[in-house]
């Protein structure tokens, strides 16, 4: 059966090229069009359309409160997010809205189809350019969360110790400053690593720097 989609955005040349090449395909039919938000949702609730192809920034109710709507109304009718907009604010948005895609309107019409397809399976779709900035910010977020779960995971007397690696001093040293023995800092030094996932004295260093953690930290 063929994949019926509403279009929604508030400039009509826009719709006009969306059906245009949409009623190009056999698999695809174009069951109506909307001219806002309002239009969109009261569409999807009547006509049940498998994909919405939704506008994010239109008069009245946008974008995103009408895929909020329309998923809470017709939850098996997919929305993919057309904008122009490569801001991430939008793009998570748009995600946390319900919608299943996010394409650019300045992407190439094949991927649209794509989209609309990937949707109509009930899966996700995400751009190549969307899914490595989506990878990159994971990497960020996961590098960030892993530090601070490290550090939260030493004793104080081990950050202490690797507060005095930060510095530069040796175990040696380090035992002296704090009236311990040589064994006891290595087996912090030791201990340290472990807990960090860490393998070498020139990454304690590292991640010590990363964190701002000196002896002078109070």
């Amino acid at each position: 059966m063929a994949i019926r989609v509403l279009i929604a955005d508030d400039h009509r040349i826009v719709r006009a090229g969306i059906r245009s090449f949409l009623e190009d395909q056999q698999d695809i039919e174009v069951v109506g069009e909307a001219g806002d938000g309002e239009e969109a949702v009261g569409l999807a609730e009547t006509l049940r359309p498998d994909v919405v192809v939704l506008d994010i920034r239109m008069p009245g109710v946008g974008g995103l409160e009408a895929t909020r709507r329309i998923k809470a109304a017709v939850p098996e009718t997919h929305v993919l997010m057309l904008t122009m907009y490569e801001d991430d604010r939008f793009f998570t948005e748009a995600l946390a809205a319900g919608a299943e895609g996010y394409i650019l309107k300045g992407a190439d019409p094949e991927e649209l189809l794509v989209a609309i397809r990937a949707a109509a399976r009930g899966e996700a779709y995400l751009s190549p350019h969307q899914a490595r900035r989506v990878l990159a910010q994971y990497r960020r977020w996961a590098e960030r969360e892993q530090r601070t779960t490290g550090l939260a995971a030493l004793s104080p007397r081990e950050q202490e110790v690797l507060a005095l690696i930060a510095d530069g001093l040796t175990s040696k040293e380090i035992a002296a400053k704090l009236s311990l023995s040589v064994n006891t800092v290595e087996r912090h030094c030791t201990n340290i690593m472990n807990k960090l996932g860490l393998h070498r004295r020139a990454e304690l260093i590292r991640f010590a720097l990363q964190e701002r953690l000196t002896s002078a930290d109070p």
